[in-house]
Protein backbone atom coordinates (compact mmCIF):
# COMPACT_ATOMS: atom_id res chain seq x y z
CA UNK A 1 0.00 0.00 0.00
CA UNK A 2 2.76 2.47 0.96
CA UNK A 3 4.77 1.88 -2.22
CA UNK A 4 1.60 2.20 -4.29
CA UNK A 5 0.76 5.57 -2.73
CA UNK A 6 4.36 6.80 -2.96
CA UNK A 7 4.56 6.01 -6.67
CA UNK A 8 1.23 7.77 -7.24
CA UNK A 9 2.40 10.84 -5.29
CA UNK A 10 5.44 11.14 -7.56
CA UNK A 11 3.95 10.02 -10.87
CA UNK A 12 0.71 12.03 -10.87
CA UNK A 13 2.35 15.51 -10.74
CA UNK A 14 4.92 14.47 -13.37
CA UNK A 15 2.21 13.13 -15.64
CA UNK A 16 0.14 16.30 -15.18
CA UNK A 17 3.09 18.47 -16.22
CA UNK A 18 3.67 16.32 -19.32
CA UNK A 19 0.02 16.36 -20.35
CA UNK A 20 -0.87 19.96 -19.52
CA UNK A 21 2.25 22.10 -19.82
CA UNK A 22 4.73 20.40 -22.14
CA UNK A 23 4.45 20.28 -25.95
CA UNK A 24 2.92 17.28 -27.78
CA UNK A 25 6.35 15.96 -28.78
CA UNK A 26 7.11 15.15 -25.13
CA UNK A 27 3.87 13.20 -24.75
CA UNK A 28 4.60 11.34 -27.98
CA UNK A 29 8.07 10.33 -26.74
CA UNK A 30 6.69 9.23 -23.35
CA UNK A 31 3.91 7.25 -25.05
CA UNK A 32 6.46 5.62 -27.35
CA UNK A 33 8.57 4.57 -24.37
CA UNK A 34 5.53 3.16 -22.55
CA UNK A 35 4.45 1.22 -25.65
CA UNK A 36 7.96 -0.22 -26.12
CA UNK A 37 8.07 -1.45 -22.51
CA UNK A 38 4.50 -2.74 -22.79
CA UNK A 39 5.49 -4.70 -25.90
CA UNK A 40 8.37 -6.34 -24.03
CA UNK A 41 6.05 -7.26 -21.15
CA UNK A 42 3.28 -8.57 -23.39
CA UNK A 43 5.58 -10.71 -25.52
CA UNK A 44 7.25 -12.14 -22.41
CA UNK A 45 3.88 -13.06 -20.91
CA UNK A 46 2.16 -14.41 -24.01
CA UNK A 47 4.79 -15.72 -26.40
CA UNK A 48 7.44 -17.37 -24.29
CA UNK A 49 10.00 -18.49 -26.88
CA UNK A 50 10.34 -15.93 -29.67
CA UNK A 51 13.26 -15.23 -31.98
CA UNK A 52 15.32 -12.19 -31.04
CA UNK A 53 14.93 -10.41 -34.43
CA UNK A 54 11.13 -10.65 -34.28
CA UNK A 55 11.10 -9.50 -30.66
CA UNK A 56 13.30 -6.47 -31.38
CA UNK A 57 11.33 -5.63 -34.52
CA UNK A 58 8.07 -5.75 -32.60
CA UNK A 59 9.34 -3.50 -29.81
CA UNK A 60 10.72 -1.03 -32.37
CA UNK A 61 7.39 -0.88 -34.20
CA UNK A 62 5.55 -0.35 -30.91
CA UNK A 63 7.75 2.66 -30.19
CA UNK A 64 7.47 4.07 -33.71
CA UNK A 65 3.67 3.99 -33.95
CA UNK A 66 3.01 6.85 -31.44
CA UNK A 67 5.91 8.87 -32.88
CA UNK A 68 4.35 8.84 -36.35
CA UNK A 69 1.71 11.30 -35.09
CA UNK A 70 4.42 13.93 -34.89
CA UNK A 71 4.65 13.93 -38.69
CA UNK A 72 1.07 15.19 -39.01
CA UNK A 73 0.65 12.80 -41.93
CA UNK A 74 -2.08 10.16 -41.63
CA UNK A 75 -0.12 7.88 -43.94
CA UNK A 76 2.87 7.58 -41.60
CA UNK A 77 1.36 5.09 -39.10
CA UNK A 78 -0.12 3.12 -41.99
CA UNK A 79 3.31 2.87 -43.59
CA UNK A 80 4.91 1.66 -40.35
CA UNK A 81 2.10 -0.85 -39.82
CA UNK A 82 2.27 -2.26 -43.35
CA UNK A 83 6.08 -2.47 -43.23
CA UNK A 84 5.88 -4.37 -39.94
CA UNK A 85 3.22 -6.78 -41.19
CA UNK A 86 5.14 -7.51 -44.39
CA UNK A 87 8.35 -8.14 -42.47
CA UNK A 88 6.62 -10.31 -39.87
CA UNK A 89 4.82 -12.30 -42.56
CA UNK A 90 8.05 -12.78 -44.49
CA UNK A 91 9.85 -14.00 -41.37
CA UNK A 92 7.03 -16.46 -40.64
CA UNK A 93 7.08 -17.84 -44.19
CA UNK A 94 10.86 -18.29 -44.13
CA UNK A 95 10.67 -20.01 -40.76
CA UNK A 96 7.94 -22.36 -41.96
CA UNK A 97 9.90 -23.21 -45.12
CA UNK A 98 12.77 -24.27 -42.89
CA UNK A 99 10.31 -26.72 -41.28
CA UNK A 100 10.32 -24.85 -37.99
CA UNK A 101 7.22 -24.29 -35.90
CA UNK A 102 5.23 -21.13 -36.55
CA UNK A 103 2.81 -20.22 -33.77
CA UNK A 104 -0.39 -18.40 -34.68
CA UNK A 105 -0.61 -17.28 -31.05
CA UNK A 106 2.82 -15.67 -31.30
CA UNK A 107 1.98 -13.96 -34.58
CA UNK A 108 -1.21 -12.45 -33.17
CA UNK A 109 0.54 -11.41 -29.96
CA UNK A 110 3.24 -9.64 -31.99
CA UNK A 111 0.61 -7.79 -34.03
CA UNK A 112 -1.18 -6.68 -30.87
CA UNK A 113 2.01 -5.52 -29.16
CA UNK A 114 3.40 -3.72 -32.21
CA UNK A 115 0.28 -2.20 -33.76
CA UNK A 116 -2.96 -2.42 -31.79
CA UNK A 117 -1.86 -1.35 -28.31
CA UNK A 118 0.30 1.56 -29.58
CA UNK A 119 -2.52 2.73 -31.86
CA UNK A 120 -4.95 2.76 -28.94
CA UNK A 121 -2.49 4.56 -26.68
CA UNK A 122 -1.66 6.98 -29.48
CA UNK A 123 -5.12 8.51 -29.16
CA UNK A 124 -3.71 10.39 -26.15
CA UNK A 125 -1.57 12.28 -28.66
CA UNK A 126 -4.64 12.75 -30.83
CA UNK A 127 -6.49 14.38 -27.93
CA UNK A 128 -3.51 16.58 -27.12
CA UNK A 129 -3.42 17.90 -30.70
CA UNK A 130 -7.08 19.02 -30.67
CA UNK A 131 -8.42 22.45 -29.79
CA UNK A 132 -8.37 22.65 -25.98
CA UNK A 133 -6.18 19.57 -26.22
CA UNK A 134 -4.37 20.06 -22.93
CA UNK A 135 -7.76 19.98 -21.19
CA UNK A 136 -9.14 17.06 -23.18
CA UNK A 137 -6.08 14.83 -22.80
CA UNK A 138 -6.51 14.91 -19.02
CA UNK A 139 -9.95 13.29 -19.26
CA UNK A 140 -8.90 9.66 -19.95
CA UNK A 141 -6.17 9.95 -17.33
CA UNK A 142 -8.56 11.30 -14.69
CA UNK A 143 -11.17 8.66 -15.53
CA UNK A 144 -8.70 5.78 -15.48
CA UNK A 145 -6.76 6.71 -12.37
CA UNK A 146 -9.76 7.87 -10.33
CA UNK A 147 -11.89 4.89 -11.31
CA UNK A 148 -9.04 2.47 -10.53
CA UNK A 149 -8.27 4.12 -7.20
CA UNK A 150 -11.90 4.38 -6.09
CA UNK A 151 -12.55 0.77 -7.12
CA UNK A 152 -9.45 -0.38 -5.23
CA UNK A 153 -10.30 1.35 -1.95
CA UNK A 154 -14.01 0.51 -2.17
CA UNK A 155 -13.09 -3.10 -2.80
CA UNK A 156 -10.58 -3.23 0.06
CA UNK A 157 -12.85 -1.67 2.68
CA UNK A 158 -16.34 -2.58 1.47
CA UNK A 159 -15.92 -5.47 -0.95
CA UNK A 160 -17.94 -8.58 -0.16
CA UNK A 161 -19.64 -9.86 -3.31
CA UNK A 162 -17.07 -11.23 -5.77
CA UNK A 163 -18.03 -10.74 -9.42
CA UNK A 164 -15.08 -12.32 -11.29
CA UNK A 165 -13.50 -14.85 -8.92
CA UNK A 166 -11.67 -16.72 -11.69
CA UNK A 167 -10.38 -13.81 -13.76
CA UNK A 168 -9.69 -11.32 -10.94
CA UNK A 169 -10.42 -12.75 -7.47
CA UNK A 170 -10.25 -9.37 -5.72
CA UNK A 171 -12.86 -7.71 -7.94
CA UNK A 172 -16.09 -7.08 -6.08
CA UNK A 173 -19.45 -5.52 -6.89
CA UNK A 174 -18.80 -2.87 -4.26
CA UNK A 175 -15.45 -2.07 -5.86
CA UNK A 176 -17.04 -1.85 -9.30
CA UNK A 177 -19.73 0.55 -8.09
CA UNK A 178 -17.16 2.53 -6.09
CA UNK A 179 -15.03 2.95 -9.20
CA UNK A 180 -18.03 4.14 -11.21
CA UNK A 181 -19.10 6.67 -8.58
CA UNK A 182 -15.55 7.83 -7.87
CA UNK A 183 -14.70 8.27 -11.53
CA UNK A 184 -17.91 10.17 -12.23
CA UNK A 185 -17.39 12.46 -9.23
CA UNK A 186 -13.80 13.28 -10.19
CA UNK A 187 -14.74 14.08 -13.79
CA UNK A 188 -17.55 16.37 -12.65
CA UNK A 189 -15.18 18.15 -10.27
CA UNK A 190 -12.70 18.53 -13.12
CA UNK A 191 -15.42 20.04 -15.29
CA UNK A 192 -16.23 22.52 -12.53
CA UNK A 193 -12.56 23.48 -12.22
CA UNK A 194 -12.36 24.10 -15.96
CA UNK A 195 -15.52 26.24 -15.82
CA UNK A 196 -14.16 28.35 -12.96
CA UNK A 197 -10.65 28.66 -14.40
CA UNK A 198 -11.47 29.37 -18.04
CA UNK A 199 -13.62 32.11 -19.52
CA UNK A 200 -13.39 30.73 -23.04
CA UNK A 201 -14.14 27.02 -22.59
CA UNK A 202 -17.78 25.99 -22.16
CA UNK A 203 -18.33 22.68 -20.38
CA UNK A 204 -21.37 20.58 -21.29
CA UNK A 205 -21.89 18.64 -18.09
CA UNK A 206 -24.40 16.19 -19.53
CA UNK A 207 -21.97 14.96 -22.17
CA UNK A 208 -19.17 15.06 -19.62
CA UNK A 209 -21.18 12.66 -17.43
CA UNK A 210 -21.57 10.37 -20.45
CA UNK A 211 -17.80 10.45 -20.92
CA UNK A 212 -17.30 9.54 -17.27
CA UNK A 213 -19.80 6.67 -17.09
CA UNK A 214 -18.75 5.06 -20.38
CA UNK A 215 -15.10 5.70 -19.56
CA UNK A 216 -15.39 4.02 -16.16
CA UNK A 217 -17.10 1.01 -17.73
CA UNK A 218 -14.32 0.81 -20.32
CA UNK A 219 -11.76 1.12 -17.53
CA UNK A 220 -13.24 -1.76 -15.54
CA UNK A 221 -13.57 -3.98 -18.62
CA UNK A 222 -10.07 -3.12 -19.84
CA UNK A 223 -8.62 -4.16 -16.50
CA UNK A 224 -10.52 -7.44 -16.63
CA UNK A 225 -9.48 -8.11 -20.24
CA UNK A 226 -5.78 -7.80 -19.43
CA UNK A 227 -6.27 -9.78 -16.22
CA UNK A 228 -7.82 -12.58 -18.27
CA UNK A 229 -4.75 -12.66 -20.51
CA UNK A 230 -2.55 -12.96 -17.41
CA UNK A 231 -4.64 -15.83 -16.09
CA UNK A 232 -4.53 -17.63 -19.45
CA UNK A 233 -0.76 -17.21 -19.59
CA UNK A 234 -0.20 -18.15 -15.96
CA UNK A 235 1.49 -14.92 -14.85
CA UNK A 236 0.69 -12.75 -11.83
CA UNK A 237 1.94 -9.42 -13.19
CA UNK A 238 3.21 -8.27 -16.56
CA UNK A 239 6.33 -6.79 -14.94
CA UNK A 240 7.92 -5.22 -11.88
CA UNK A 241 8.94 -1.83 -13.23
CA UNK A 242 6.48 0.19 -11.11
CA UNK A 243 6.65 -0.62 -7.37
CA UNK A 244 3.26 -1.51 -5.92
CA UNK A 245 1.66 -1.63 -9.37
CA UNK A 246 3.57 -4.20 -11.41
CA UNK A 247 4.55 -3.46 -14.99
CA UNK A 248 3.54 -0.81 -17.50
CA UNK A 249 0.70 -3.02 -18.72
CA UNK A 250 -0.52 -3.54 -15.17
CA UNK A 251 -0.83 0.24 -14.73
CA UNK A 252 -1.76 1.34 -18.26
CA UNK A 253 -3.96 -1.59 -19.33
CA UNK A 254 -7.26 0.24 -18.92
CA UNK A 255 -5.86 3.40 -20.52
CA UNK A 256 -5.75 1.58 -23.86
CA UNK A 257 -9.54 1.18 -23.60
CA UNK A 258 -10.43 4.57 -22.12
CA UNK A 259 -8.25 6.87 -24.26
CA UNK A 260 -9.64 5.78 -27.67
CA UNK A 261 -13.19 5.83 -26.30
CA UNK A 262 -12.81 9.43 -25.08
CA UNK A 263 -11.12 10.36 -28.36
CA UNK A 264 -14.13 9.04 -30.29
CA UNK A 265 -16.65 10.70 -27.94
CA UNK A 266 -14.89 14.06 -28.24
CA UNK A 267 -15.26 13.86 -32.02
CA UNK A 268 -18.90 12.74 -31.85
CA UNK A 269 -20.28 14.68 -28.88
CA UNK A 270 -17.92 17.46 -27.73
CA UNK A 271 -18.18 18.20 -24.01
CA UNK A 272 -15.76 21.13 -24.00
CA UNK A 273 -15.90 23.87 -26.57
Amino acid sequence: MKSRLLVAAIAVPVLFVILFFLPPVVLAVVTAALCAVAAVEFLRAVCGALSAPVRYMTVAAAALMPLTRLTGNAGAPVLVGVAYLLTLSGAAVIRYEKQKEVSVRNLLACMFAALIYPTLMGTLNGLKSMENGRLLVLLPVIITFCCDSAAYFAGVYLGKKKITPLVSPHKSLEGFLGGLVGGLACVMIYGLIVTLASKTVMVHYGWLAVYAVLGCLACELGDLAFSLIKRLCGVKDYGRLIPGHGGVLDRFDSMSFVAPLIYALVLLIPAMG
